[in-house]
């Protein structure tokens, strides 16, 4: 190429018009409002009934109920060993109540280790039996004989549960199912000789249980006082008297808080608040951190989480570790009237992944412009704040709502000062001394269970099975 082409093909790569990068400085840049990965869908916040509570406390008043404790035993592991906390031997039906601290620790120290591969029989159905089993961790089916003779399963048990009680009611109790391990099992084993010889040197165990073996009270199967009625007789019998007792020290559920202080500069509320307000973008963010904690509470809290406040009996495993269909069906029989499900979405999906085995369509509904998957026309809503564990396990929650149906329901306190939602405030707290507005933002909440069996959990369900 010459060097006169050379200098018209120069000419030709000069910029001939204004460049873009100029001309955004003359020009007004479309934003968008502040974005947040954090935000969810919140189904639980939106679909919980709430009620408001006045002075800060919800009692659960319910019928005199003799049955006590979780029924859900806690071990210490050190290594390889493992240790059962000498109180919660007060979870066996035999020992409950009983509370005498050294006897029940020499009972723990006679318990021994046992570890049972998969597929093993731990005991057979019909014979003798003097050991109670305490399952430290693994999955152990029980199967009894149906009424034609075949086998039908009576349920899964799974960490923290046990079976062979029966064995402390008498030398002539016996296996009325057949237990086996669906995994590898670390069990405790209690043996009836043992508890024989501790009671020996006990007068308090003995009188325990001796007393043990005739209830105090009728109950109904719920554990409540029975009340007395008649029904079908003819002539002019006596009618039974009768009265409906209450818990003496009812259930309070007081309202938990979830709080922080938000702080903004003076200058950045005053100079940079066009096109869109700082304050009102920063108190929004807060707020929705505030709310998906909130509902991590809800879930998760110790307290009054829906997780920890399941009672032993509604809590259920799947018969297969994943969920599917039976395990589904079973958590629904579990309750009437379920009004909604919750589960992790990877949950939702090996649900999904079952029903497809199947050739099973799940149904689904509209919420709110949302399609919702159903199972048996139950909305199953997703729910990240459901733990997976390192395992890939996670649970999926039943719930019944609603005060009218003795199910569970949200806590607030509506109507406190300087309120922006019902029982969520912001409230003004000055500028200090370096020109910085400070807004304490508050949320009131908790959540109440009115009767066992308005909430269930499907527990250790395994999410990452795919064949």
């Amino acid at each position: 190429m010459s060097v006169g082409e050379e200098v018209r093909a120069e000419q030709d790569r000069q910029q001939q018009s204004l460049g873009t990068a100029a001309a955004r400085n003359l020009a007004t840049t479309t934003k968008s409002v502040p974005q947040m990965q954090e935000i969810s869908s919140r189904w639980l916040l939106r679909m919980l009934p709430w009620v408001d509570v006045q002075g800060g406390t919800y009692r659960v008043n319910r019928r005199l109920t003799y049955a006590v404790g979780d029924g859900r035993l806690t071990f210490v592991k050190t290594g390889d060993r493992v240790e059962i906390i000498p109180a919660e031997l007060g979870e066996l039906p035999v020992l409950r109540s009983y509370e005498d601290e050294e006897v029940l620790s020499e009972l723990a120290s006679r318990c021994r280790q046992r570890e049972i591969e998969a597929g093993q029989v731990i005991a057979s159905f019909g014979s003798p039996a003097d050991e109670v089993y305490l399952l430290a961790h693994g999955r152990v089916e029980r199967v009894g004989t149906g009424p034609y003779g075949d086998d039908e399963s009576l349920g899964v048990l799974a960490d923290g549960a046990y079976f062979g009680e029966q064995a402390l009611q008498g030398e002539d109790a016996i296996w009325e199912y057949t237990a086996r391990t669906l995994t590898a099992c670390t069990v405790l084993v209690l043996p009836r000789e043992a508890v024989e010889q501790v009671a020996e040197r006990s007068e308090s165990l003995r009188e325990h249980l001796r007393r043990s073996l005739v209830p105090d009270e009728r109950t109904n199967k719920y554990g409540e006082k029975e009340i007395d009625l008649a029904a079908g007789h003819s002539g002019e019998p006596d009618i039974p008297h009768t009265f409906v007792d209450y818990e003496a020290r009812p259930r309070e559920y007081e309202l938990s808080v979830a709080q922080t202080v938000l702080r903004i500069h003076t200058r950045v509320a005053d100079l940079y608040n066009q096109p869109m307000n700082q304050t009102e973008q920063q108190i929004r963010l807060t707020v929705e951190a505030l709310k998906e904690r909130q509902e991590h509470e809800l879930v998760n809290n110790r307290d009054f989480g829906l997780l920890h406040n399941c009672e032993y009996d509604q809590r259920i495993q799947p018969h297969d570790g994943v969920p599917g269909p039976d395990d589904m069906d079973e958590l629904l029989s579990r309750r009437r009237g379920t009004r909604l499900l919750l589960a992790h979405p990877r949950a939702i999906a090996a649900f999904g992944r079952e029903l497809n085995k199947r050739g099973l369509v799940p149904e689904t509904i509209d919420v709110g412009g949302n399609r919702i998957p159903t199972w048996r026309g139950v909305p199953i809503y997703p729910c990240n704040k459901i733990p997976v564990t390192e395992a890939r396990t996670t649970s999926i929650i039943a719930l019944r709502t609603g005060e009218e149906d003795q199910g569970v329901i949200g806590l607030r306190a509506a109507g406190i000062p300087d309120e922006i939602e019902p029982s969520l405030s912001v409230r003004f707290m000055g500028i200090n001394e370096q020109a910085i507005i400070k807004y304490l933002v508050t949320a009131y909440y908790s959540a109440a269970v009115l009767v066992p069996d308005a909430l269930g959990v499907l527990e250790n369900v395994e999410i990452g099975r795919w064949r």
